[in-house]
């Protein structure tokens, strides 16, 4: 077969493929050419997902009748006013889009300039149908009807309207993000999915179209290296979700997919969160035009990089350098878990007896004295003892030989008790903490093992009698591989026979360990690591094993002084929001919260 010169309509339906793949791409490209165009408000429609119906309604610039017959032919922009393609500003630049949708839809396209008269022309599936006078207000407004009714083959590749409206809202959600200083309203099947008016500052935009509670779990990303400058906002590590659908990235205000980006956030968060948690983000990058190349894939949403490795570090340090600023901060206590706190059902007391008798008050020694009728029964908690001199419940108490120290002067607050033998109670100067001191113990006893590891080598701890660990044989030639690595985290091992490995000395910083939970933990870990990589690269996985070992234990009784110890020390340690599995290592009750539980506001 000969090569032959493929029909416009043909070449058209083609380059259809390439970008428009969905109703979220067409969508896409409307948008983006709807804020190229300068406009300050953007209205969208969407009928089944935007199968069935797409509208785009800006109030831009507009176009005159001769620029929107020209906007329908292939490779025809104004985006473009010279021919070096690498210093493009605009969202769009390639004049694909709207040829490439009206080869596979009916599109129709009215516009008007301010000071002149409206024009409408209408094209279906690669043919003009209509054009002429238009009644509007000045920008423009695209409708796109019945997309793939003609292309059978394409039209059964679509998914539910309920799929393709949701990948059309992520579409608006990210370029409404981009850009806080234009409002933006999607209508889908008559009901407004989406408002977000002009606003100055991206946080709040973000906040809005993502959750309101990001904005209180969040910190702030500012960071400028080399003419590079990175902006934006990012959740602390106790507020994650389970899929990374909420991490928004954008170049130059171009909302991208690009893995080397979410690559570097999955670092910066690594020994944050769990395996299967994602971090809230959203990061802005701006770069100078000839250090990236956005004219990569047919529907931009992939960049290239000049200096890759130098994105990377400026994400990772961007990132890192927020949430260590963040210190003990932790996730604010949600709405969901404070309606967990149920009142209890008040019943009276049986009519006509005295029931249950209430605890006894004491009045010197050995001397009952009864409480006033009045003041016996206090909702549904009643005395079933049968006697009433019974003991009352007690609780530990320790003497105060000092006064307490003042709540203001304290983040974390002053401890008032201990709860469950795991949960610290302190005030603080604005509501209520508490705090998993096994969570939290674990981060400190981290943090320091990393100082430490930066200072040279860990100090050990001889054991006055080596203990023995009995493992299977590949287990023990782990061990055994890495034991020189092994020692300079302050970890002594030799080979004790072919399935046993001999523990020496562990870690003084983890003060009384159990060597054999340890080492045997130890062992699983190295089987996931990749020989080539030293344990010093490895180091978080290897320190947080190390330290989960030799942090306080769910259980333990601690004294005031303990406790305190413990709560001021998480005040200048890093991270000690987050234990090192990504889990809250606290939780805070503001008075606020306090009052809405007791329904006192």
């Amino acid at each position: 077969m000969s090569i032959r010169r493929l029909p416009e309509h043909l070449v058209n339906r083609i380059a259809a493929g390439e970008v428009v793949e969905r109703p979220a791409s067409a969508l896409k490209e409307l948008v983006e050419n709807a804020i190229d165009a300068g406009a300050g408000r953007i209205a969208i429609l969407l009928v089944e997902g935007g199968t069935s119906r797409i509208e785009v309604a800006d109030d831009g610039c507009g176009m005159t009748p001769a620029d929107m017959a020209l906007a329908l032919e292939r490779h025809a922009t104004s985006k473009l006013p010279d021919e070096f393609i690498e210093s493009v500003v605009t969202l769009g630049f390639r004049g694909e889009a709207l040829p490439s949708i009206a080869s596979v839809a009916r599109l129709t396209i009215e516009s008007r300039i301010r000071g002149a008269e409206g024009w409408a022309r209408t094209v279906d599936n690669g043919r003009v149908e209509r054009e002429g006078p238009a009644a509007l207000p000045p920008g423009t407004r695209v409708v796109v009807e019945d997309l793939f009714a003609r292309v059978p083959a394409r039209r059964k590749f679509l998914r539910s309207p309920r799929a393709e409206y949701a990948a059309c809202l992520d579409v608006v959600r990210r370029l409404a993000m981009a850009r806080p200083d234009i409002g933006f309203t999607l209508e889908h099947d008559g009901r407004r999915a989406l408002s977000a008016m002009q606003v100055e500052d991206r946080p709040g935009r973000v906040a809005t179209l993502t959750d309101r509670a990001l904005a209180d779990n969040s910190v702030a990303i500012d960071l400028e290296r080399e003419g590079l400058v990175l902006g934006g906002v990012a959740s602390l590590p106790t507020y994650n979700r389970g899929i990374a659908d909420h991490q928004y990235l954008f170049v130059n205000g171009r909302p991208v997919k690009d893995r080397l980006l979410m690559g570097a956030i999955r670092g910066a968060y690594a020994e944050m969160l769990p395996r299967d948690r994602h971090a809230v983000v959203a990061l802005f990058l701006d770069i100078p035009t000839d250090q990236v190349d956005v004219n990569v894939h047919p529907a931009k949403t992939e960049v290239r990089f000049r200096d890759p490795a130098m994105v990377r570090g400026l994400i990772v340090s961007g990132l890192r350098r927020a949430l260590d600023a963040a210190g003990h901060r932790s996730q604010r206590a949600s709405e969901s878990a404070l309606s967990m706190w149920q009142p209890e059902n008040i019943s009276s007391p049986p009519g006509g007896e005295e029931g249950a008798r209430p605890q006894s008050g004491w009045e010197g020694e050995g001397t009952p004295q009864r409480l006033p009728l009045e003041n016996r029964h206090y909702g549904a908690v009643n005395d079933s003892r049968p006697t009433f001199f019974a003991s009352p419940p007690q609780a530990r108490a320790e003497p105060a030989w000092a006064p307490p120290p003042q709540t203001t002067a304290f983040p974390m607050g002053v401890a008032r008790g201990q709860v469950a033998k795991t949960y610290i109670v302190a005030e603080a100067e604005d509501g209520l903490v508490l705090v998993d001191q096994h969570a939290a113990h674990e981060r400190l006893v981290l943090e320091r093992m990393r100082a430490a590891l930066i200072g040279g080598t860990i100090a050990s701890q001889a054991l006055l009698i080596p203990e023995v660990v009995e493992l299977d044989e590949s287990a023990c030639d782990r061990l055994e591989s890495r034991a020189e690595e092994l020692s300079e985290f302050g970890l002594d091992l030799e080979r004790f026979g072919p399935h046993a490995m001999l523990v020496r000395a562990t870690p003084a910083l983890l003060g009384q360990s159990y060597p054999k939970g340890l080492v045997t933990d130890l062992a699983d870990e190295l089987a996931a690591f990749d020989e080539a990589l030293s344990l010093k690269e490895r180091l978080d996985a290897v320190a947080g094993t190390m330290a989960c070992h030799g942090s306080v234990r769910a259980g333990r009784i601690l004294s005031v002084t303990e406790m305190n110890a413990l709560l001021r020390e998480m005040e200048v340690t890093p991270h000690s929001g987050q234990c090192n599995h990504g889990r809250p290592t606290w939780v805070k009750l503001a008075h606020g919260d306090i009052e809405k539980l007791f329904r006192r506001k």
